[in-house]
């Protein structure tokens, strides 16, 4: 594998970044990611890993843009409504990066797929808007033992976590079980700023950068926490739960005891 003159043009401020370098470049050139949802945490993801030269750029989702999108899913536009987010979101990637491979996977996430896709990459970003998905990607990502970026917006803050299958804490660690059904509500009800959830994409995107090339350190172990009203980032340790119900001491969960969605 190596770079092409529009490579080293392309990635020029990449290549003479000390902490990338040609080195990281060509890592990320490899590296396969699956971005499970397209929408407002996800569409930012998609666009700035393509715009970084990933070579592989899964989309999960089965959704269709609508009107309501637009507020925030910047990788869709008016003309977008109606069509599939794999499709419109793609087709953006492409626009910025013609040379990135983008796999459109438009399914649901059920038990009986999700560890079979997400073993076909390195990294999965989670941008999913309800617990249901998000816990079975947490799972299948530590039955696969792949590497989850997970972000999460509502009105006005975020939150983002890294988590390793081969350390702990894990997703349950963090939140051992989902919340009752009913109880967390869309934000279709309680709203949220688009900007809010472009803030939160990109650094998603960006802790995916830096777990591809090696370049910083990773947020594995910690929660960032993003309010936008304050203008504030803060970081909490999380810490392993030696009760967890994945990856505690007793573990009682197993690929046939996955959270149904």
């Amino acid at each position: 594998m190596s770079f092409s003159d529009t490579d080293l043009e392309r990635y020029a401020r990449h290549i003479v970044l000390r902490e990338v370098g040609g080195v990281g470049q060509m890592k990320l050139k490899a590296a396969k990611v699956l971005v499970v949802g397209a929408g407002g945490l996800g569409s930012p993801v998609i666009l700035y890993l393509a715009a970084a030269g990933v070579g592989t750029i899964g989309i999960a989702d089965f959704d269709a843009v609508t009107l309501s999108n637009l507020q925030r899913q910047i990788a869709h536009r008016t003309g977008d409504i109606g069509r599939l987010k794999t499709d419109s979101a793609a087709d953006a990637a492409k626009a910025i990066n013609p040379h990135v491979e983008v796999v459109k996977h438009a399914v649901k996430l059920e038990p009986g797929n999700a560890e079979a896709l997400i073993a076909g990459y390195d990294i999965v970003a989670d941008g999913s808007d309800n617990f249901d998905t998000r816990f079975l990607v947490a799972d299948s990502c530590h039955f696969a033992g792949k590497t989850l970026v997970s972000a999460a917006v509502s009105e006005f803050s975020g939150q983002l976590a890294t988590f390793k299958p081969q350390g702990r804490p894990c997703y349950r660690c963090f939140i051992p079980e989902p919340p009752p059904r009913g109880t967390a509500r869309p934000c279709t009800e309680t709203g949220v700023l688009g900007a809010a959830a472009g803030v939160m994409g990109t650094l998603q995107a960006l802790e995916i950068i830096k777990e591809i090339t090696g370049a910083g350190k990773s947020l594995h172990g910690h929660l960032l926490i993003y309010e936008a009203l304050e203008t504030r980032f803060r970081s909490v340790v999380l810490k392993p739960d030696p009760a967890c119900p994945l990856c505690g001491i007793n573990s009682r969960l197993a690929r046939a005891s996955r959270v149904q969605i």
